[in-house]
């Protein structure tokens, strides 16, 4: 916690930006009606019954004190998915001497995903663009990716049925543009400070822990 911390304390570096990554399952409905069109006076009707068709993926990625977002829709959460992320991450910070990331404990958040995905020569330079910071267990919350995913489910997902991944996708993508024009930043407040007094312990403590 006191690792991630710091991290989001620093003042902007443009050369090690800081980048929190997490992700969203997304169940896909169609309908089976047609809805009923808005009029005037009157709201657009859309039945209660739906089709499922299947589920897919988002990956959320922010940079929040630059206001930089990425989003990506895959078929699922897998590490081959994962590695491509982390690619297209590094090519948009290519002037990035190294890649601050956040991530939790997930198992495809690892170097092997992709060295599986790109071999190992280029899967390991991939992977050294980045310096992986892992949230503690049961403390995703800390991860700011995680409001990356509020603002991407009331903005975007809302209570819409989407039926297929490539809507997901077109949707996803329409919303990554509007919020990067706004240049959309997260003002985060909680503090190692703040950490010390709601879990009860002081700095030295830790820091003899530490050793």
């Amino acid at each position: 916690m006191e690792d991630v911390l710091a991290l989001y304390e620093r003042p902007y570096r443009s050369q090690t930006p800081v980048v929190c990554l997490d992700e969203k399952p997304v169940t896909l409905h169609a309908e089976v009606r047609q809805v009923l069109p808005a009029r005037p006076g009157q709201v657009a009707k859309r039945d209660g019954e739906y089709r499922r068709c299947g589920t897919a993926n988002v990956f959320c990625a922010v940079e929040p004190k630059a206001g930089r977002h990425f989003t990506y829709a895959t078929p699922d959460r897998s590490a081959f998915a994962f590695a491509n992320v982390l690619m297209e991450l590094a090519l948009q910070y290519r002037a990035a001497s190294q890649i601050q990331l956040v991530v939790d404990n997930l198992n495809i958040h690892r170097k092997k995903s992709l060295t599986d995905a790109f071999g190992e020569e280029v899967g390991s330079e991939v992977w050294e663009r980045f310096r992986i910071h892992y949230t503690p267990l049961h403390g995703s919350w800390l991860n700011q990716a995680e409001i990356e995913i509020g603002l991407l489910a009331r903005q975007c997902l809302g209570r819409r049925r989407l039926a297929s991944l490539r809507q997901l996708q077109q949707e996803v993508r329409a919303w990554n543009q509007r919020i990067n024009r706004a240049q959309v930043k997260i003002n985060w407040r909680f503090t190692r400070k703040n950490a010390r007094g709601v879990f009860r312990y002081d700095k030295n403590s830790f820091t003899r822990s530490l050793h």
